[in-house]
């Protein structure tokens, strides 16, 4: 599996790259046991507002940025067979919305998280399904934060 990040990762979320590839692996590898297969590579792409806002439109049709935004692949023609993923994780937002007494790195992460739960097929359109992403995510936030 492979794990790419792109784009700043600003200071503030106190957070080295290698931490935050680390810990994507981590959510990818338990991501691709709820689809059954190997993720091949997941691309996690760091974006401010602006770019969030860009994909938002470009990929759902929706204005504003939002927090993460996802999308599965199908291999291309001359890649290996495998799942293929991209996360679009807006680094503003994350920042805005980290409560006060909650590391800004544990935000970032719980995005990442969301995301990754997201391209296994997870939904949080009903409470309920949100309720259990989040517990989901929490969880696998815990087995890299602790």
């Amino acid at each position: 599996m492979n794990v790419v990040v792109v784009g700043s990762l600003p200071k503030a979320f106190g957070l080295t790259r290698a931490a935050l590839k680390v810990a994507a692996t981590s959510f990818a590898m338990r991501s691709s046991k709820r689809v059954g297969g190997v993720w091949r590579e997941i691309v996690v792409n760091l974006v401010h507002d602006a770019e969030s806002d860009a994909a938002h439109r470009a990929i759902m049709d929706v204005a504003g940025a939002t927090d993460v935004i996802t999308q599965a692949y199908d291999a291309m023609p001359g890649e290996p067979e495998g799942l293929y993923g991209e996360l679009i994780v807006n680094v503003d937002q994350a920042m805005r919305a980290c409560p006060a007494r909650w590391p800004k790195a544990k935000e970032l992460l719980l995005y990442v998280a969301h995301g990754m739960d997201h391209l296994s097929g997870a939904d949080d359109h009903a409470e309920r399904d949100y309720r259990t992403m989040r517990r989901r995510e929490l969880a696998w936030l815990r087995q890299v934060t602790s």
